[in-house]
């Protein structure tokens, strides 16, 4: 069973930064493309950024490109989120998950082995 732990999220003002982090277990997360999503209170979740196996190719949506980046270190098994110029309409959970095969995805359904979630939360 894979697992995914994330950590990096808290509570910054406006305009700051948080780096989020997901280490996943076991030997084949070199394999699978990652995603970030994340889910505010009474929302929906929202596909948030992808990343492909090899780490050469990402996808974040343009009403999140320039602030938010998709990164991966396969030799530590673990997939980063960093975050910038940080809204209070950020706040949110934030989950990793790993995808079906090894390329982009941006389908919550494409997606399996959820982490629990990290909060941010961005106060004005």
């Amino acid at each position: 069973q894979v697992q995914h732990v994330e950590s990096g999220g808290g509570l910054v003002q406006a305009g700051g930064s948080l780096r989020l982090s997901c280490t996943a277990s076991g030997r084949t997360f070199s394999s699978y493309g990652m995603g970030w999503f994340r889910q505010a209170p009474g929302k929906e979740r929202e596909f948030v950024a992808t990343i492909n196996w090899s780490g050469d190719t990402t996808y974040c949506p343009d009403s999140l490109k320039g602030r938010f980046t998709i990164s991966r270190d396969n030799a530590k098994n673990t997939v980063y989120l960093q975050m910038n110029s940080l809204k209070p309409e950020d706040t949110a959970v934030y989950y990793c998950a790993r995808g079906m095969s090894s390329g982009l995805g941006l389908s919550l359904t494409w997606y399996k082995y959820w982490g629990q979630g990290t909060q941010v939360t961005v106060s004005s």
